[in-house]
């Protein structure tokens, strides 16, 4: 199993980003775990997505169904499509979380972020932190679990159309 630098690792979080404001949406996918999960956490320091309500807790089959529902023809409420741009700090590698294994191939990453996602003459920002548990296989690194935790997760949304 191949080891990664801490360059390679932040690299990834910045690809990842970028793909989202490309609207590289099957690229970004792939980036995906066969198990991955993209949550959104509805309250502070909420430790599991089962047990309690969250915005979001996706896996990567409905992921694929958003993707594909982003690129569809007839998705009216993307007629213009919504556009987004992430703003990272530079990701941090969290060494005292459970997750970062390095020898079993296991990394997590953590990174503050402002985001804007816009529509027409509507724009929206979010800020908050994403933190990413990154698995190594024979394909590279993958997402195993991409976690959004928003400043005001517990206000009223909009839609949110796209991916933080």
């Amino acid at each position: 199993m191949k080891s990664y630098s801490p360059d390679e690792l932040i690299d990834f979080v910045y690809t990842e980003a970028r793909l989202l404001d490309e609207q590289q949406f099957e690229a970004w996918l792939d980036l995906y775990a066969e198990d991955g999960h993209y949550w959104m956490p509805l309250e502070h320091g909420q430790t599991d997505p089962r047990l309690q309500p969250s915005l979001m807790y996706e896996d990567k089959l409905l992921l694929q169904v958003r993707v594909e529902r982003l690129a569809g023809l007839r998705t009216y409420s993307q007629q213009p499509r919504s556009r987004s741009h992430h703003l990272l700090q530079r990701p941090s590698i969290e060494t005292t979380q459970p997750w970062h294994q390095p020898e079993q191939g296991q990394y997590a990453l953590r990174a503050a972020f402002h985001y804007v996602e816009t529509r027409l003459d509507l724009q929206t920002l979010y800020a908050g932190w994403a933190g990413y548990e990154l698995v190594a296989g024979e394909q590279g690194l993958r997402i195993h679990q991409k976690r959004i935790d928003l400043v005001n997760c517990d206000a009223s949304f909009r839609s949110i159309q796209l991916f933080m």
